[in-house]
């Protein structure tokens, strides 16, 4: 965030800042004020620079009057807001007018005298500087308290949304009979729906990463729990007196309540949630501490004591139990980790003992305490690397085992023959097989390296944790009701879910690894599913009379595998892209673009998402089509700058692009008739989409090696841009500048929505 001017970079020390929007709506306004408050003038000063000044002022004047009457009008909607938004108001217009008036040099014909040298040395067109300063910290402040004020009303709404889902989710959990249940289920649907909106933008407005991955967890809760408890409730419908199905339904209306709340809490900053919500502590938490404490020695011999040296190692130890208490730890692996905890006790040992030695005789680290230090850090990483080894081992083994599904695909067989001992027997397997991943999810918590992914991992572990048992109880009454088709239906859906749940530790597994081996940060790219309103409209034409279709449960299994690999393809083009030094390259973009809408393809074939239907598939790549193609564009620009054999190499690739683009387009345009010829086109879009993002992930890395080569031999003989005269540094930015329409508010309220033209806070002259 830019710090305004004076130094007080939270504008006003009562209001923080949670979210982008907010943020990002300042960052201009800030920009702007601070070029007034810096601005340097020449010694002679020019009418043009006097009036340019004067036309920022008065721009910034103009711009703060509209977006008051934002906050008026949201304070006679809300009235419980109407005085603290009247009071923020009536400041923000005082300040606004203040910087006119002191930017304001007047209109005669001959320049007014230079105004007074600042203690600074420097000189300003106004000639009161302090009264800028105090104008421009009160509309800093003002502005902020209104957009911090604005953000309740979307909080509000939120809250609103889940009362009303609650209140819907009462009235199911309570319906007797099937006509009234799919009227009242409708209802909730479409509440669903509205809640889904809210707090999905909230989640992508959100600054800090943990609120966004617990809103993210308690949000993919809701989602697949919808799905649930339609079959859950139809199957308690059907067989009333069945006590398997009512267990099954309780657990799934429990776990959606829970869920509710969590995002609630999250939204309004309760106190159970929150940030006030402490994480289990981390083995990775604990070797960053303990690395911090022990290299801090370097600068400070009295930073910290032996005794609390020593109780950090033996707390970081303590958590290793959770390893080597397994008993799914092989004999190897505990005795490794074991050893490496004694190593590490012993280089902390040494560490203390010259620690106190350098404490008596030379009051700073010695060389053999920089030893000492340099020995203690490297046995502790050494410990961090074997307990990555052994999760991350872990982990790769059980999922390799359980992708095969058997004790899903046995349960659902011995319920469909109402075999009750088979079902319990393969219950069991199964329940072992959930204890099994529980317990990797907690050993990939210790390691996950960011607290979003430690967030991850506890949801995957509560996850299964909560549906394997729900999995037994569908499987139970099937068995109970073997030729009932709903109660087969529910044991699918709440089996899908758990496939669902592997294929998402499969990813997890891998951003954990990209973590530990330095290749991402920890924090999830946000991705965008459907086109922008407006983008591409014209493709839609070629689908009109199409048949919008989607995806049954076994189809989605088909193509579960598929969808898999495409989303493990966008991750390596999105890691790509990442070493990029060029964020806004058109290659870069273009590329990531691709990727966004590969992931979206992905989570259709899981029934998620915001492409719901076949028809929606076959619009996204069209659109992806598109992008390849203006990526081949932005290719064939890079290639003209290279040398034969390169520019041979990334024309070779790039035809093939060009090639599979065309496949693409020309096959989502081929209309299908039948639910046979739908799938096979289906197969067909994901199966080209895969080619072609690996086609873009081969090509990445040798355009960013060659970019880099290249952008290296012209900045060492000069860059032509370099000798082109730069604008005067006293020149004030273009009216307009960085508050012309590029911010955004991103609130979703009502109010706001109809006057967000006063938001921008400047216009183009």
């Amino acid at each position: 965030m830019a710090s305004s001017p004076g130094g007080n970079g939270n504008f006003d020390s009562g209001l923080e800042i949670k979210t982008r929007s907010v943020e990002q709506t300042l960052i201009p306004l800030v920009s702007q004020i601070t070029t007034l408050i810096n601005h340097k003038d020449k010694p002679k000063k020019s009418e043009r620079t006097q009036a340019a000044v004067q036309r920022v002022g008065q721009a910034v004047s103009v711009a703060v009057g509209r977006f008051v009457a934002v906050g008026e009008a949201i304070a006679s909607e809300n009235q419980e807001l109407k005085d603290e938004m009247g009071q923020a108001c009536l400041e923000a217009r005082r300040a606004g007018d203040a910087i006119a008036q002191l930017t304001d040099t007047g209109s005669a014909v001959s320049p007014p005298p230079p105004p007074p040298p600042q203690p600074d040395g420097r000189q300003t067109v106004f000639s009161d500087r302090t009264g800028m300063v105090k104008a421009a910290r009160l509309l800093l402040s003002s502005v902020t308290k209104v957009l911090v004020l604005a953000d309740r009303i979307v909080i509000k709404q939120i809250v609103s949304s889940r009362n009303k889902v609650l209140v819907t989710l009462d009235h199911l959990e309570r319906v007797s009979t099937f006509q009234e249940f799919v009227q009242i289920f409708s209802q909730f649907g479409n509440e669903m729906v509205e809640f889904a909106h809210l707090t999905g933008d909230r989640q992508n407005d959100l600054k800090d990463e943990k609120k966004k991955a617990r809103m993210a967890a308690a949000r993919a809760v809701l989602e697949k729990c919808t799905m649930m408890l339609l079959t859950a409730s139809k199957t308690c419908l059907r067989h009333p007196d069945c006590e398997s199905a009512r267990i099954n339904k309780d657990a799934v209306f429990q776990r959606m309540r829970c869920a509710l709340e969590q995002v609630i809490d999250i939204v309004t900053e309760a106190r159970g949630c929150g940030d006030n919500k402490i994480l289990p502590a981390s083995i990775h938490d604990g070797i960053k501490d303990f690395k911090s404490s022990v290299e801090c020695l370097r600068d400070n011999l009295y930073s910290l004591s032996p005794q609390s040296v020593g109780g950090q190692l033996e707390a970081l130890v303590e958590r290793t139990e959770d390893f080597t208490d397994s008993a799914y730890t092989s004999h190897e692996q505990r005795q490794a980790i074991l050893g490496l905890c004694q190593l590490a006790r012993q280089d902390t040992q040494q560490l203390v003992a010259a620690w106190a030695q350098a404490s008596v005789q030379a009051n700073e680290a010695t060389e053999e305490m920089e030893v000492s230090i340099v020995k203690t850090c490297q046995s502790i990483s050494d410990l961090r690397r074997e307990l990555h080894k052994v999760a991350s081992g872990r982990a790769s083994d059980l999922l390799k085992v359980h992708g095969e599904q058997l004790p899903l695909r046995s349960l659902k067989v011995a319920g469909a023959e109402g075999n009750l001992e088979a079902v319990a027997e393969y219950s069991r397997t199964l329940t072992e097989q959930k204890e099994q991943l529980v317990e990797t999810c907690r050993l990939l918590c210790h390691v996950s390296g960011s607290e979003p992914l430690e967030i991850t991992c506890i949801h995957a572990e509560e996850t299964f944790h909560v549906i394997g048992p729900q999995i037994i109880s569908a499987a139970q009454t099937l068995a109970l009701h073997p030729s009932s088709k709903i109660a087969k239906e529910n044991l699918d859906v709440f089996c899908e879910a758990w496939e669902s749940q592997l294929c998402d530790m499969v990813l997890l597994l891998r951003e954990i690894n990209d973590v530990f081996e330095g290749r991402r940060g920890g924090d999830k790219r946000p991705y965008l599913s459907l086109p922008r309103p407006g983008k591409h409209s014209a493709s839609l034409s070629n689908l009109k009379g199409a048949k919008a279709v989607k995806l049954d449960a076994e189809e989605q299994t088909s193509m579960a595998k598929l969808g898999l690999e495409l989303r493990l393809l966008s991750s390596d083009v999105d890691a790509e892209v990442d070493k990029w030094e060029e964020p806004e390259h058109e290659i870069v973009r273009q590329s990531q673009s691709l990727a966004s809408m590969a992931y979206s393809m992905h989570l259709f074939t899981r029934g998620e998402g915001l492409l719901k239907t076949t028809l929606d598939l076959f619009h996204q790549a069209e659109v992806l089509s598109e992008e390849g193609l203006q990526l081949s564009s932005a290719l064939r620009t890079f290639c003209s700058q290279l040398l034969d054999e390169e520019k041979t190499a990334v024309a070779a690739e790039t035809e093939k692009l060009v090639a599979l683009c065309q496949q693409l387009q020309a096959g989502a345009k081929t209309p299908a008739q039948g639910k046979t010829a739908t799938f096979q086109k289906v197969d067909s879009c994901i199966q080209t989409t895969r080619s072609l993002l690996a086609v873009v992930l081969s090509l990445l890395p040798f355009c960013n090696k060659l970019n880099r080569k290249y952008k290296s031999e012209r900045s060492s003989l000069g860059s032509p841009q370099d000798w082109k005269e730069r604008p005067d540094a006293s020149t004030p930015v273009q009216e307009g500048g960085a508050l012309n329409g590029k911010s955004s508010n991103g609130f979703g309220v009502k109010s706001l929505d109809q006057h967000m033209g006063a938001l921008n806070l400047l216009e183009s002259k």
